[in-house]
């Protein structure tokens, strides 16, 4: 990223954090449970593909929420998410790589760690199935995406622009997040994902990032082409099993 780039106040300070952030001391190696074989399994069952995501907080949302992670998880599975989704990121959005290890090893989906990677040393903090690694923010894309791969990690790259989405397919991305939420302004469009996934590569799993609020918005990206869809605030906002199966049931 451009250091003069202008980002949201609370992006710069999420990015600060995640640069004073050391890495572990040996590498990790992960046998990754398969992100597009639970999508599979997901419309098999007649679901629709959802990692749902656990998130105590964020800059975006207001208040917290203390639930147990993993209770927290095993309710989403019960709702029909497909994968989940965990944020490690500690200071901004409170959570924890302790979380996604407790929540890892009592769920059977895969398992996406959610957070600001900048370095690969940062990768060898915790175990997951799929790392997330935001195209804006790795200044080498392709030397991140190998050394996640080297670790047994599937990679989502998470892309913006037009100009993001080249450099992830330039660099052999397979699973491709359009995130519907412009970090400059932290606001959200879902004409973000319709205006680019035309431009995936059709071998490429896709999944639609932020912004789904209703069944009528999974519709809505569903038909634009997304393989799947991260949803966050919307499924941790009250009953998360029902949240879930609210919008992994729908037809």
């Amino acid at each position: 990223m451009n250091a003069n780039e202008e980002v949201a106040p609370a992006v710069r300070s999420i990015l600060e954090s995640a640069r004073a952030r050391g890495g572990a001391d040996s590498r990790v190696r992960v046998d990754a449970r398969s992100l597009p074989a639970a999508f599979a399994d997901a419309e098999a069952d007649g679901r629709v593909p959802v990692i749902a995501e656990v998130k105590p907080t964020s800059p975006t949302t207001e208040g917290r929420r203390d639930d147990d992670p993993v209770e927290l998880a095993r309710a989403m599975v019960d709702g029909g998410a497909a994968a989940l989704s965990v944020l490690t990121e500690p200071e901004h959005f409170g959570g924890s790589v302790e979380s996604l290890r407790r929540v890892r090893e009592v769920v059977d989906v895969p398992v996406l760690r959610k957070d600001f990677l900048l370095y690969e040393e940062h990768l060898d903090l915790v175990e997951a199935d799929v790392a997330l690694l935001i195209a804006r923010f790795v200044d080498d894309l392709p030397s991140m995406l190998s050394a996640a791969r080297e670790r047994g990690f599937q990679s989502l790259i998470e892309v913006h622009t037009r100009e993001e989405l080249e450099t992830a397919i330039d660099a052999g991305a397979d699973l491709i997040g359009i995130n519907n939420r412009d970090l400059t302004r932290l606001e959200v469009d879902l004409s973000t994902f319709e205006g680019l996934a035309p431009d995936a590569p059709e071998d490429a799993t896709l999944i639609a990032e932020s912004g789904v609020k209703t069944p009528a918005d999974v519709r809505r990206m569903r038909e634009a082409g997304a393989d799947g869809l991260l949803i966050g605030t919307a499924i941790m906002d009250g009953d998360v099993t029902e949240n879930a199966r609210r919008f992994t049931h729908v037809y």
